[in-house]
């Protein structure tokens, strides 16, 4: 069961993946990597715990969801909710820019 999910969010992110540019989507396919793993998890917690100073002026709120998507890579308990809401995010995006271009 959580190979579906580790499917579902590894498709999900080379998606991503390819939409970026090159130099950002080698970085994304280095922490990607399971060799990687020593850096995104400390990455993924510093960036959730950087997004509970959200009031200072560099940090931000989305500094959360992409801590989360670096934890999800490790730790299955997160990938199932974590590529629901991708599925979602990518479902009020398509929503948004059809409504978008009809105005």
């Amino acid at each position: 069961m959580a190979d579906k999910h580790q499917q579902r969010l590894d498709r999900h992110l080379d998606g991503v993946e390819g939409r970026l540019p090159e130099a950002p989507a080698r970085w994304v396919a280095w922490l990607r990597r399971p060799s990687s793993r020593a850096v995104r998890m400390p990455a993924g917690i510093l960036l959730i715990v950087a997004a509970l100073f959200s009031f200072l002026p560099v940090l931000g709120l989305w500094m959360a969801p992409l801590g989360i998507l670096l934890l999800a890579l490790d730790v299955p308990a997160l990938q199932r909710p974590t590529g629901r809401a991708l599925v979602r995010g990518r479902l009020w995006w398509s929503r948004w820019r059809k409504r978008r271009s009809r105005a």
